[in-house]
């Protein structure tokens, strides 16, 4: 058995792999049909123009599903291994909340171009990367909680850099971003999407899309912290059948009539 078909490792695998095949995807036809600059254009710039703004949203919408997906079985997973520590439980409720208004933001920015509707895309980076950062701040959190009996101290210390790297990627790119933003290089520059490197505000320019194709990356590192974990989860779904026909109306059988069907592993 290869490890990651052990448990469900293949999870965060796919979350990671398909992520990162979006961006790349994206960008390579971008460039090919020069409706970018090939040297680290914005993420978003890759899908803003039809065709790429077509694959750049579907395959980014598959993402959102598989993060939500992995975020729940981390839930249930510290659910399962901490029952009885009310301060674990809270912290590990808040976290699934974060990485589903982080996952919503995701889906915002597939769907919602940059150069369209700019403002909705700036609130769905913003629920990805600001809400996500607190998300990878409350597992850093639970992972120091729960060692050493329950996770290793370096679980702990990969996740607490993988963490440092995004706020620094994070920060990189506000303050580059505000000062390319704030109009002493020209206006409108939201639309534009070719750049020249004797141009003013070039420099800040590439410190910004550099810094957010490294925040991106650092998220999409902080699920493969996943796998380890996820090697000793499975998954089992049960069905609970409310009579022995699918005719009868739920209040028409005893309860004795009641039946049990455990589906295999999935």
């Amino acid at each position: 058995m290869w490890w990651f078909q052990q448990g469900l490792s293949f999870l965060p695998v796919a979350l990671v792999v398909w992520s990162a095949a979006s961006f790349v995807f994206s960008y390579i036809t971008a460039i090919v049909l020069h409706h970018v600059d090939p040297l680290v254009p914005y993420i978003s710039d890759t899908g803003t123009i039809p065709p790429e703004r077509c694959l750049f949203g579907i395959m980014l919408n598959v993402s959102t599903f598989l993060g939500m997906a992995t975020m729940y079985i981390r839930y249930k997973q510290v659910s399962a291994l901490s029952p009885e520590k009310p301060k674990i439980l809270r912290l590990n409720k808040l976290g699934l909340t974060l990485g589903w208004m982080s996952c919503f933001g995701l889906c915002i920015i597939a769907n919602f171009q940059k150069c369209i509707l700019y403002y909705i895309h700036v609130l769905g980076a913003c629920l990805t990367f600001g809400v996500g950062s607190i998300y990878m701040l409350v597992q850093t959190i639970l992972s120091y909680l729960m060692q050493p009996e329950l996770h290793s101290k370096d679980i702990f210390w990969a996740r607490l850099a993988v963490f440092l790297w995004s706020c620094s990627s994070i920060l990189t790119m506000f303050v580059s971003s505000v000062v390319l933003y704030s109009g002493l290089y020209g206006q409108n520059l939201v639309q534009k999407l070719h750049w020249d490197p004797q141009e003013r505000g070039y420099i800040p320019h590439i410190i910004s899309t550099v810094s957010e194709w490294s925040l991106a990356f650092s998220f999409l590192s902080f699920f493969l912290t996943y796998i380890r974990d996820f090697q000793k989860i499975s998954l089992r779904a049960m069905v609970s059948m409310q009579g022995q026909t699918l005719h009868e109306s739920p209040g028409s059988f005893r309860a004795e009539e009641q039946a049990l069907l455990i589906a295999g592993s999935i």
